[in-house]
Formats: structure tokens, sequence, C-alpha cells
């Protein structure tokens, strides 16, 4: 049989690779000069390939349609995905939060892992049509020719990072041949702010403290862990996990509030501060909080709280003080909007999982068509998880696209 996969990327790579294992003749159009190029830069360069841990723990950390991923993670779980890198002679290592890169910290022995059995690809062409005869895919049209195809998978990512070919294309695809399209947001991505002081602490990264997202006067979600500000609002780990969770509601006055202390409560907070007051009983107020916080937080600090920064400490009030206890346990930062999809490193939404069996990938109104990766409505937290979908999803769609023709 015969199947065309569009696009190369680790759902397509990963396709390709099961079906010619099951003795398909498989083509896979790419219109980059090169496969994977997304994967080349997560993890910084390094491919956070997938998440050690078992399906459950997996499917906690999938933001939407985790019962859609299944049947696709008990088919090819991230032990399998280790398993099949280590066997193409890519060395792996477990870091914090089981994640798993490469020994070499190298993106690209994660693709050559994946490109050694993918066969035959075609690059710098692009698909511009699904052919379908009597709602059966037929073959595909490019900007080259035309292939005849027994099964069509589509393999073409999201939007996200629109540099490495990312541009939307499957969901052209999906709807032309009667898909819904859920709403494309991003996923995973930096929160922008109109505070001015922001700018001015742009770099500072905080550690352990505790993010909380605020719209409408509602608290939305927290999270806690890493977070830094740039030239343009927040951004780090935890705020890219908290982007995902607030990416499908409006942003009414929100805001985000950062507990710059969340290991101590409200009278334990009282009783470090009081001695550092009492010690710097006769310094001016901004003075008294270099052992509090990084130095160029404490303008901001000061600012919130409403008392002068050239205050003397013995002239503070208990009222004043709570009020500089409420600013440490919720220093607000107000949130303009998500930044753009293409600063995403991961799209939501895509193609309505409704409309696609979960077990075999195969459309449910045109025959012979297939969906993996990223242009499904799925998606992730950080981790490796979201790769590991790309795979998970891409080996059921190469094996049941062969199975399904056999039958």
């Amino acid at each position: 049989m015969k199947i065309i996969i569009i696009g190369a990327g680790p759902a397509g790579l990963m396709c390709a690779t099961t079906a010619r294992s099951m003795g398909a003749d498989t083509i896979i159009i790419e219109k980059n000069e090169k496969p994977g190029k997304k994967l080349y830069i997560t993890g910084k360069g390094r491919c956070n390939v997938t998440n050690q841990c078992d399906i459950q723990s997996f499917l906690s950390n999938v933001i939407s349609n985790s019962k859609f991923m299944m049947s696709s993670l008990n088919n090819f779980d991230s032990y399998d995905t280790i398993d099949f890198v280590q066997d193409r002679g890519v060395p792996l290592k477990v870091e914090r939060g089981n994640r798993v890169f490469p020994s070499s910290d190298k993106s690209s022995d994660i693709i050559k892992a994946l490109l050694r059995d993918a066969g035959d690809i075609h690059y710098n062409e692009t698909a511009l049509e699904i052919l379908v005869d009597q709602n059966k895919v037929v073959g595909v049209r490019t900007d080259v020719r035309e292939y005849v195809a027994d099964a069509v998978v589509i393999a073409t990512g999201g939007l996200s990072y629109k540099a490495t070919g990312s541009t939307g294309d499957g969901y052209k695809f999906a709807s032309s041949l009667g898909h819904d399209i859920v709403p494309i947001r991003p996923g995973l991505v930096p929160m922008l702010s109109n505070d001015e002081w922001v700018k001015g602490i742009r770099g500072l990264s905080l550690k352990n403290v505790k993010a909380t997202f605020v719209s409408n006067n509602l608290e939305i979600t927290s999270e806690f862990g890493e977070m830094l500000f740039t030239d343009r609002g927040l951004s780090g780990p935890i705020i890219l996990t908290m982007s995902s969770r607030v990416n499908n509601i409006k942003f009414v006055n929100a805001k985000v509030l950062i507990d710059l202390k969340p290991a101590l409560d409200f009278e334990q907070l009282n009783a470090r501060i009081l001695r550092d007051f009492d010690e710097a009983k006769n310094k001016d107020f901004a003075n008294s909080l270099k052992n509090l916080l990084p130095s160029s937080l404490i303008p901001i600090v000061v600012a919130q709280s409403g008392i002068s920064a050239y205050r003397k400490v013995n002239s503070i009030t208990k009222e004043e003080r709570e009020k500089l206890i409420s600013v440490l346990k919720g220093l607000i930062v107000n949130i303009k909007s998500l930044d753009d999809i293409n600063f995403a490193i991961i799209t939501a939404g895509g193609v309505d999982t409704k409309q696609i069996n979960p077990k075999t990938m195969q459309s449910k109104i045109v025959d012979g068509l297939y969906f993996a990766g990223e242009v499904i409505d799925v998606d992730a937290l950080t981790g490796g998880f979201n790769i590991q979908i790309a795979l998970s999803t891409g080996k059921s769609a190469g094996e049941w696209a062969v199975r399904n023709y056999e039958k």
C-alpha cells in the first residue's frame, strides 16, 4: 500500500517508521529543507523528548482532551519512546521532573534516531490539496506533482513558531474535508503586561514563588516554582503553565499575584518583618528590606505598599506593616494578554477530536485520512509531554493506516 504523510516532524517521522516496518510504501512531503525543524529548537536545543512517568501521571499533564490520548499512549508510551531512541544508538538521561533528554544535549541526535527508518522524504515540496473520490482519500497534489495514495496522514504541526514551517496548513486541509477546527490559541506562552516597572526589572528570575492568575476578580489558577520578568511581561515555567490553563477565557482586569514568600503564612511573615524592623529601626523603610527581597524588586514592593521609601522604620504603623505583608503575599502584575501564538511553545486548539478515532487516528468523516501530532486539538504542559503526544499519535496513525488497508 502507499501512504503519503504531510510533515516531517516527530509525528510524521514516527508514522512513516511504523508504517514501513509493516511493509507499507511511504513518502513524507516536507516543505522545509530539512526534517524536524521545530524539534531542533525544543528544550533550548536539547530536545526534551518525553517524560518518564506512568500513563495516569502523563494524562494529568494533558490540558485538552486527555481521554482522547489514552489509546495511543497505551499503544506507545514514554518508556517505549525511551527504548525506541536508545535502540537507535542515542543514550538518554532523566533530569528534574522526569524530563528525558539525549545524553549529548543535542536535539540533532533525536532527529537522527527518528530519521533512521523513516524512508523517503521529499524536501522543499509543499502539499496543496488532499485528493478525495467518493469520500475516500486517493492522493495528494503538491506544487511539484500529484501522488496516488491509499492513505494520507496530516502531521503538519500547529501555528506556533511559524519560521519552522508551522503555518496552519493542516487546519486548511482538515476544514476543506469537512472537519471542525477548535479555535486556535497559544499554549505555553509568555504573558504581556503594560506595567512600566516590569521592563525595569527584566531578566530578574524568582524561584520558589507562588503565582496566581486572577480575572474578573476570580482566582483562576495558581502555580508554584520559577518565573521570569521580561521587557514585555512575565515568562518562566509557572507562567507558561498558567497560560495554557487560561488561554480559553476572556481576560477582564487580569492580573498575576505573586506570593514572594509562600513558605511563610501571614503571622510568620509578620514575625520575620518585625525582627528585620527591630534591627533597622533607625533606617529608611526601603533599606530595611534588603535581607528580604532582591534589590531590584524593593522599589516595586515599596511603591505597592504605599509607604514612603524614606520613612523611618520606627514610625511605621501596624496597619502599614500589614499592607506591606499583603504586597509580599500578592505583588500585583497587571496582564494585558497572552503573547502572540508565534512565541508559544505549543498550539492549543486544532482538529476536533470528536471527529477522529482515538485508537486509529483515522478521520470519522473521510476514509483513509489520518491525523497525528500538534494539528489535533490536544496539548499538554512542559516536560516532554507534547513531543510524546506527537510520537504516540504518529505511531497509531502509521500502524492503523496499514491495518485498516489490509482488512
